[in-house]
């Protein structure tokens, strides 16, 4: 899906996180989901789009054992994890996604568009 890369879409982007992973019975994942989601997509927002019809494309995909999430946005600067100080307000988001996620990492683009693709991938678990 494509969404547009304001700050005002990002409870839309939760909702279908959570809906995707409801409906694929990954409960036990959800919440790390939803928030590495979130915090990926406010750095695309923030960090990646300048044009204000810039768009955030969302894809989840789960091979029964591995749930990954892509976002491609239009820039292709690298992500930066940042040091970020006890009273800073920002810079926690990359460690957040690193600390949540099994694996991360950022791919090229897919052929024809421009930017980069910031995923994440969660081990499947039973629900506790």
């Amino acid at each position: 899906m494509a969404v547009p890369a304001r700050p005002s879409c990002a409870a839309r982007v939760r909702r279908t996180v959570a809906a995707h992973l409801a409906r694929w019975e990954l409960s036990a994942i959800l919440d790390d989901a939803v928030l590495a989601t979130d915090e990926l997509f406010a750095n695309a927002v923030r960090h990646a789009s300048t044009d204000p019809a810039d768009t955030v494309g969302v894809v989840l995909e789960c091979s029964g054992r591995e749930l990954r999430v892509t976002l491609a946005d239009p820039s292709p600067a690298p992500p930066r994890p940042r040091a970020a100080t006890p009273l800073a307000e920002s810079g926690r988001g990359l460690s957040l996604v690193a600390a949540l996620a099994d694996d991360w990492g950022t791919d090229p683009p897919e052929p024809g568009d421009a930017g980069k693709r910031v995923w994440f991938s969660l081990a499947v678990r039973e629900p506790m």
